[in-house]
């Protein structure tokens, strides 16, 4: 399967896809040095969740999605140097709204969850 969508990300900011398939993308960064938040390398929670987008937008992989509403909880830190898996997954859909459960993990333990809000309007967002 093709990426359709996002096509201008750096994967080293928002990390490269692993797995797309149909409703689902698997999505993997390793945290760089600029993205410590601090000098003990805490990352920036920021990056987290643009991994997190990221792997949402692919579960749904069409040219014109774009990210309505978030609801999601940082359940560990991450520090620098450490690998990091989001799997997302289409959950519901109705109408133009998707819905998208998004896990990231480091190794077995999740550090993020989410469930991510997604519109996939007729034309490109800017072209309104």
């Amino acid at each position: 399967m093709d990426v359709n969508t996002h096509q201008r990300i750096d994967p080293g900011l928002c990390g490269r896809p692993e797995i797309l398939g149909e409703g689902l993308a698997r999505v993997a960064f390793t945290a760089l040095p600029a993205m410590a938040a601090d000098d003990r390398g805490l990352v920036h929670g920021g990056f987290l969740f643009g991994l997190a987008d990221y792997a949402a937008m692919l579960a749904i992989n069409d040219p014109n999605v774009i990210l309505g509403a978030a609801e999601v909880r940082f359940t560990a830190p991450v520090v620098v140097g450490q690998t990091l898996v989001a799997e997302a997954r289409l959950t519901e859909t109705a109408g133009k709204k998707r819905f998208v459960a998004v896990t990231v993990r480091r190794g077995e333990d999740a550090v993020f969850t989410g469930t991510f809000t997604c519109f996939v309007p007729e034309k490109h967002v800017l072209d309104r």
